[in-house]
């Protein structure tokens, strides 16, 4: 039987707050049978715990420059942690979910770049045969860093650290997802002048990474977005702090910034302020 094509779902760790419904979401869309990868962060858990170490973080272009205790706190935070955290949450929900790594199953291979960022890995391989087997039993993979390396690698470390946005990209255009969606702790991408912007083209984001308008951290999510584009055909940057705001994005009540490569209806411009029910 062939697996449906996957929502890909991105979660940041500051969008994961007490009062989040983020999980309660998933949960009811795999209840309603839509098939769902969900690739999650937690940067800033990783950084409490280089804090209580006494190791110092800095990023560049929204990457985390990785050295080798960076990278085993990565992989200790964000694989073990955070996915245990996310994994028994959607369980005690009624939901069913999977927990693993870009390690697991040689999954997502990398290697490095750019050596002044320390152990990054930039994705040159996407193994899908152990998520496709996952999806099919019915399951909800949560994907966290770290990387395997590739086989061409010759760092001397077992992984990579990786970014979240860029695993989330790679496996929408792995997958030919039917969307990507980010849910983060802003709206969506601004222009110059701070207005949201609602409607993108790959080509506009291009533009407006080169002109330096999309800055921070939003360069990872954009540079994903244009991945993912490739194979699927709408990707959604938008405030998942926002009550329900999944739902909202996969009906097209919400979606504070839209990129996609067909015409958009105006249907799915974003009307943050309309109530919906779960």
């Amino acid at each position: 039987m062939e697996t449906k094509r996957p929502i890909v779902v991105k979660i940041g760790g500051s969008t994961l707050g007490s009062h989040d419904t983020t999980l309660e979401d998933v949960v009811t869309l795999q209840k309603r049978g839509l098939p769902l990868v969900v690739v999650h962060g937690g940067g800033n858990r990783v950084t409490e715990w280089l804090k209580r170490q006494g190791t110092p973080t800095s990023f560049v272009g929204g990457l985390r420059v990785t050295d080798e205790r960076s990278l085993e706190m990565v992989a200790a935070v964000l694989g073990g942690l955070v996915n245990a955290d996310l994994v028994a949450a959607v369980n005690s929900l009624g939901g069913r979910a999977i927990g693993m790594t870009g390690v697991d199953g040689n999954l997502i291979e990398g290697k490095i770049e750019n050596a002044g960022l320390g152990y990054v890995g930039r994705i040159v391989k996407v193994n899908t045969k152990a998520l496709e087997a996952i999806l099919a039993a019915g399951f909800i993979p949560f994907i966290a860093p770290p990387c395997a390396r590739s086989a061409e690698e010759t760092a001397n470390v077992p992984y990579l650290n990786v970014n979240g946005d860029e695993i989330a990209g790679e496996l929408a255009a792995a997958t030919s997802a039917q969307s990507l969606i980010f849910l983060t702790d802003v709206e969506g991408i601004r222009d110059r002048q701070g207005s949201l912007l609602h409607k993108l083209t790959a080509g506009e984001v291009k533009s407006l990474l080169a002109s330096g308008v999309i800055a921070g951290g939003m360069i990872p999510k954009a540079e994903a977005a244009l991945t993912a584009l490739n194979t699927t055909p709408l990707v959604q940057i938008a405030n998942g702090r926002l009550p329900h705001a999944l739902i909202g994005a996969v009906a097209g009540e919400m979606a504070g910034t839209i990129i996609s490569t067909i015409q958009v209806p105006s249907s799915m411009i974003p009307n943050w302020s309309v109530a919906h029910s779960v």
